[in-house]
Formats: C-alpha cells, sequence, structure tokens
C-alpha cells in the first residue's frame, strides 16, 4: 500500500490483504537501516489471522519518499500521519529498536488510539557511541559489519545454514537489508540521521508516563544493544505491562521469530473476532 503522507509518498505493508475499516489495525515499525521486511512472518500472520497490517518503511526508507526523520518525534508524526489519512481510530503499535522509542513516543502523543504497545528489543536512553556514529559516515560498510556483529548473540548467526532459521544466513541477510535500505536513499545517510535520532531521544520516561494502555516488553537475553537492564526504568514505569525474555540478540525477529511472534499474540489475544491464541 502507498498513501501520500504529508506530500511525501509513505509504504506499508499489508501482508496481501486490502485495509478493512472494520478490522483491528497493527502496525509495525522497523529499526535502524531496515525497512518493513524485518516483519515479514509477523506481519504476514496478522493479515490473515483478522488483523489489518501496515508494515511501515519510515520516510525516506526503501519505498517511501522524502527526508528520514531527524528525530523520534518526526518518525512518530509520520506513524500517526498514516493512521489520520486512513481514519484509524484504534491501534496497536509495535516497534524495534528504533522503532520502538517511535511507537512509544506516538503512544504517548495519542494514548486514545493506541491501545496496545509492543516494544521489541527496547532501551532507554538508547545511546550511540560517537565512534560509530562518526563511522556511520566515514565508513558505513564498516559499521554495517559492527552492528550486525552485536546485533547475533552467536558466532553461529554468521555461518549459513546456523541459527534460528535453518537454512538461512541471520548475519548476512541482515548485513544485505542494511546495505539496500542505506543504497535506497542516495540523497540522505540514513544510517547516520537514524542513530542521531536514537542518541539525541530524551523522554521516554516522559512519554511511558503518558501511555495508559498495556506495554509489552520483548527482549534478548543477550542483547548487546539494547540490553535488557537498559529497558528497567521503562518496565517499571508503565502503568501496565508484561515482559517476554527471549534467547537472541538485538535481531530478535530473526532470531527467535517465533517467540517475537507468540509475545505479539499475548498482547492483542481477544482483539480479533479471528481465534489468535498465545
Amino acid at each position: 500500500m502507498k498513501r501520500t503522507v504529508n506530500n511525501e509518498v509513505l509504504y506499508a505493508y499489508t501482508g496481501g490483504k486490502d485495509y478493512n475499516p472494520d478490522l483491528p489495525t497493527m502496525v509495525f515499525i522497523h529499526g535502524v537501516l531496515n525497512d518493513h521486511s524485518v516483519w515479514a512472518l509477523q506481519s504476514r500472520f496478522f493479515a490473515n489471522h483478522g488483523f489489518n497490517v501496515l508494515a511501515v518503511d519510515l520516510p525516506g526508507h526503501g519505498r517511501s519518499t522524502g527526508a528520514p526523520p531527524a528525530s523520534v518525534a518526526e518518525a512518530a508524526a509520520s506513524v500517526l500521519a498514516l493512521l489520520d489519512d486512513l481514519q484509524v481510530t484504534e491501534a496497536v503499535l509495535v516497534g524495534h529498536s528504533w522503532g520502538s522509542l517511535i511507537a512509544l513516543h506516538a503512544a504517548s502523543l495519542d494514548p486514545q488510539r493506541i491501545v496496545q504497545l509492543v516494544l521489541v528489543g527496547t532501551a532507554f536512553p538508547m545511546p550511540v557511541s560517537p565512534a560509530l556514529l562518526d563511522m556511520s559516515v566515514s565508513a558505513p560498510d564498516k559499521a554495517i559489519d559492527m552492528v550486525n556483529t552485536f546485533s547475533h548473540s552467536t558466532l553461529c548467526a554468521a555461518v549459513p545454514g546456523q541459527g534460528a532459521n535453518t537454512g538461512s544466513w541471520t548475519y548476512g541477510g541482515a548485513r544485505a537489508l542494511m546495505q539496500y535500505v542505506l543504497a535506497s536513499n542516495r540523497e540522505h545517510n540514513v544510517f547516520n540521521i537514524g542513530f542521531n535520532a536514537c542518541n539525541s531521544y530524551a523522554t521516554g520516561l516522559e512519554d511511558i508516563a503518558k501511555v495508559s494502555c498495556p506495554v509489552t516488553f520483548v527482549l534478548g537475553s543477550a542483547d548487546q544493544m539494547t540490553p535488557p537492564k537498559a529497558a528497567k526504568g521503562l518496565i517499571g514505569a508503565a502503568a501496565k505491562s508484561q515482559v517476554f525474555s527471549l534467547p537472541a540478540g538485538h535481531s530478535l525477529m530473526t532470531e527467535a521469530p517465533d517467540g517475537v511472534l507468540r509475545a505479539i499474540q499475548a498482547a492483542v489475544k481477544g482483539m480479533s473476532q479471528v481465534r489468535v491464541t498465545a
């Protein structure tokens, strides 16, 4: 699906289904140097189990045009603008890494519309080292390799045919996607811009205090990018929360795809007329 939002094209993968205003809507938000495809399993499942799915490419990423959002607030505004365009009155937001901060901020801006919030691989604050910020400009390929190394939980993830998805190369696939997303925008360095947005986000605790819906945290027990302990502040500040700890690193959707799916199922159980079991 392509919609014109703020005078630019915003792409959202729908799992092959037409948008149906009678169904509950779920928005999936990717992290830095990713796109909608990181949610392939989860978005297709829910599209076929009674939900509208909007797995977005953030502005300036993948199939979406325009400048990439320079802050969490800008990205959250684009997500809410898409919901406005489709006249969505209630939505579930699911975000990974940078996307989790975007989902959190969007929920704080419109707490009546967001009925469930799922934060995957989240942390607050979410600092990025100055060296990595510099490298994302001066040597982006090296920075991509570094990020991938720290995003996967074990060395076996770097070996084809091993890891959670037998027959696939999780490390290589992640690297290829990041290279593709970086190359998809020749005018802006979406790598550096996204990392700066994570690094500068400072309102996490204020934002979660404004969230009235239940919050589900999905954390990787071996996550080196956003360690589970870095989410404790948000977990403690959430009015209603549940936590899922999965045996994975930061790349939870590829290292623990079924676990992420089950956690989201638990969050939205009972929302659709189509039976979704946790």
